[in-house]
């Protein structure tokens, strides 16, 4: 039977539901994508809102994402069920994105960005649980891989399609956004209509309150391996916003400058499902080190070159790390938690993977303040090492598959 099983290629082994949720991912990312490309500049040339306005905004928009994560994932917990919790996400979300072409002020726009993250918060983690609650073990990461890979194709699709509507609409930015209400409202349909939630089994055990210390507790020592290494991995990249910064420091022009974006999610993208499938093979630390060694070189490219050619490659590269690495770190707190707890296992891994992520940013944008890029990315490159010496002599306590289905592939 095993046999049979390893014959089929790997993508048609994924459960329907999760290229569902993969889809609804791509859809609203889409919709997000498009909106928020523009949203800064319609922002300070429309509404005649200040840059120090649009910081706010987007400070509080993932601020609130990240904490309403951690309580999203505990309370599917505690019901015992993900999907009404991510399609109440998604339908936030979907319903508040009218709202971006009816606003007449920045206050309206406040609150619908505040209330689509909360949208965003909501679905993370019970969407990510759902994922693993869908997939077996042998797919696993190719399925996390799947839907990360669809998701990323969305995050460059969405300002590619909005330059593209800007251009048709003589930059209309009234009509682009409603054009963009209609991939979130497909988003919205597709989870209620397309996605259906195992059964969840008798013997697993009911949680009562998931965030409490010992429920936290039973998580286990693994988690708390994967969420240690996540954070310092998280600390040895920073946001993608320097990448531009970057383009911009060897004379990129601003109207291109999101060429390097896209550049780096065309690799993300690329490489996501075939890093997942990957991971399934192999042990999942040996594709974590392979991700690694993408974001060093990275590193080196983007602190040592002169011109444009060679920071487009750090792009890339950054790229295949993103790929190599984020699919495969929900991959891992899938493996590392108990079945019951994965949706507050999600929960507080984004959580301090959002902390750290800022951290990051803050000391980045402070070493090229005082600095200059060469050391921000050097920097980067240290952290790097710093996870891959950290992680050697724990490799073997992230793969969280038991041995016995381990035995079964090899």
């Amino acid at each position: 039977m095993s046999h049979l099983t390893s014959a089929v290629p790997k993508w048609r082994q994924i459960p329907g539901g999760v290229w569902a949720l993969g889809f609804v991912s791509l859809l609203m990312d889409i919709s997000s994508e498009m909106i928020h490309a523009l949203l800064p500049l319609y922002l300070v040339t429309v509404l005649g809102a200040s840059t120090l306005t649009v910081g706010f905004i987007e400070g509080i928009a993932e601020a609130t994402a990240s904490i309403t994560k951690v309580f999203s994932g505990a309370i599917s917990d505690w019901l015992g069920k993900r999907k009404f919790l991510a399609a109440l996400g998604y339908g936030l979300a979907a319903f508040t994105k009218p709202i971006f072409p009816l606003a007449a002020s920045v206050d309206w726009l406040i609150a619908a960005r505040f209330i689509d993250r909360v949208g965003k918060g909501i679905r993370g983690a019970p969407r990510d649980a759902l994922v693993a609650d869908l997939s077996p073990p042998e797919v696993r990461g190719a399925s996390f891989g799947l839907r990360q890979s669809l998701d990323t194709i969305g995050a460059f699709m969405g300002p590619l399609l909005a330059i593209a509507f800007m251009w048709w609409a003589a930059n209309n930015f009234v009509l682009v956004f409603w054009l963009a209400v209609i991939p979130a409202f497909l988003s919205f349909f597709l989870i209620v209509f397309a996605v259906r939630e195992p059964e969840r089994p008798a013997e697993l055990r009911k949680v009562r309150m998931p965030l409490s210390r010992s429920e936290l507790g039973r998580l286990g020592s693994a988690y708390w391996w994967v969420l240690g290494v996540g954070a310092v991995f998280t600390l040895a990249r920073f946001s993608e916003a320097f990448l531009i910064l970057r383009a911009q420091s060897v004379g990129l022009g601003i109207m291109w400058a999101p060429v390097v974006m896209i550049v780096m999610n065309v690799f993300y993208a690329a490489s996501a499902y075939p890093a997942g499938v990957l991971s399934d093979r192999a042990n999942r630390a040996t594709v974590m080190v392979a991700g690694l060694v993408f974001l060093f070189i990275a590193d080196l490219c983007l602190a040592f070159s002169p011109n444009i050619y060679g920071i487009l490659v750090g792009a890339a590269l950054w790229g295949l790390h993103m790929g190599f690495t984020q699919g495969l770190l929900a991959t891992l707190v899938a493996d590392s938690a108990p079945p019951e707890l994965r949706g507050t296992a999600f929960g507080v891994f984004n959580l301090i993977s959002g902390v750290a992520l800022l951290l990051a940013s803050v000391i980045a944008g402070a070493l090229w303040d005082v600095s200059g890029p060469k050391a921000t990315f050097l920097a980067g490159a240290l952290f790097t090492l710093l996870t891959f010496i950290g992680l050697l002599p724990i490799r073997h306590r992230l793969d969280g598959r038991n041995s016995t289905s381990t035995k079964s592939r090899f």
